[in-house]
């Protein structure tokens, strides 16, 4: 289904959240305030969905407290941008998997009714959001990120010209770091499936990429056309955590990676899942699915390479064992050669949504 006609951009956002109750106030609140400047100067329209993934604390709580304004927000110590309060009360459209931002509705929260992964979380997102054919783009957005409501203008402005594109990102910065980039796109070394950032830790005002020198885009701020969504189909699932957007652009067949040097997100990064930042080691719970999905992302889309991929995996255990972390090095080995999951790594979810993680993907 191609978008309705229209000179100006529908983009549909989507937040998944997992324990998020601290940050995701701020994410909403600079959406929010971005989605008033694209009305005010006409510029488009920004729909935002929530999706939980049956958070365990008081994510939900937190979303809908700041929309009803009985939980007051304050920006963090030293952000790197204005952010005006956003009036409330707003109107919260919120239920199960099935819900539709509905006429008139702010912002919607759909519960997952279960922990999907990242990429289960996204396609009901963009599952919700899609069924309006007037939305023509989806942003993928980290709930643990901030934007300016100018880079969402600039954004909505390099996307009212019409190019034709798979995947668009932008600069993505350490929100508590805001002079060093995080990541500007995806670097991926097709030899051992590692994954890497382009401009990690250079200048916050560092030369922005050329597209075409980029693999992928980071699933932290990534819009997508509804027109490679339709092409290429929603998001792998069976990944649960990491590479889901690297595979996701491995299938976007002639349509070419764009970047928009307008669009800046500021990213805490790691809140949830302990994902590795500049000054802290990754925890188990993701050295687990970061190596185990890029495995499987080796053996789907670059099979001869497995010899590589794994030989890169042992050497990252040996020298984890260097460092007098036998756990970390054991949780390696064990997510790149379909051991189980150690304890530790499977009891950080319930049963449902660990046999949901752990299951064996492809051979």
């Amino acid at each position: 289904m191609t978008p309705a006609p229209s000179a100006l951009p529908v983009i549909g956002v989507v937040v998944v959240t997992f324990a998020a109750e601290d940050v995701i106030a701020g994410c909403l609140e600079s959406l929010m305030a971005a989605r008033a400047l694209l009305a005010a100067e006409g510029l488009g329209e920004l729909r935002v969905v929530v999706v939980d993934n049956d958070s365990p604390d008081g994510t939900l709580g937190a979303v809908r407290g700041w929309a009803d304004g009985s939980r007051p927000y304050a920006p963090p110590a030293g952000l790197p941008f204005a952010l005006a309060p956003v009036p409330r009360p707003l109107a919260l459209a919120e239920g199960g998997p099935e819900t539709l931002p509905r006429e008139g509705a702010d912002l919607a929260l759909i519960r997952a009714g279960g922990n999907l992964g990242f990429a289960g979380g996204v396609n009901l997102g963009l599952a919700a959001l899609a069924r309006d054919p007037a939305a023509g783009h989806f942003w993928v957005l980290n709930p643990d990120a901030m934007v300016p409501a100018a880079s969402v203008a600039a954004l909505a402005r390099r996307l009212a010209q019409g190019e034709r594109y798979a995947l668009m990102g932008g600069r993505v910065i350490y929100l508590e770091r805001p002079d060093t980039i995080q990541i500007d796109g995806g670097l991926l070394n097709r030899r051992t499936g590692v994954t890497g950032n382009y401009n990690l830790g250079r200048p916050a005002d560092s030369t922005p990429p050329d597209p075409a020198r980029l693999d992928f885009v980071t699933g932290a701020s990534m819009v997508a056309s509804r027109a490679f969504l339709e092409a290429a189909g929603p998001m792998a699932e069976d990944y649960f955590l990491y590479y889901e957007e690297v595979d996701w652009a491995m299938r976007r067949g002639a349509m070419p990676l764009a970047y928009c040097p307008g669009l800046v997100a500021y990213h805490w990064g790691g809140t949830a899942i302990g994902s590795p930042v500049v000054g802290r080691s990754a925890s188990a719970f993701s050295l687990y699915f970061k190596h185990r999905g890029r495995i499987r992302f080796l053996r789907r889309f670059h099979p001869a390479a497995l010899p590589g991929g794994l030989a890169y995996s042992l050497a990252q255990a040996g020298r984890l064992l260097l460092r007098r972390a036998p756990h970390e090095a054991w949780t390696v080995i064990a997510a790149s050669f379909g051991l189980p999951a150690p304890r530790a790594v499977r009891a950080r979810l319930p049963a449902e949504a660990a046999a949901r993680a752990f299951a064996r993907g492809p051979r």
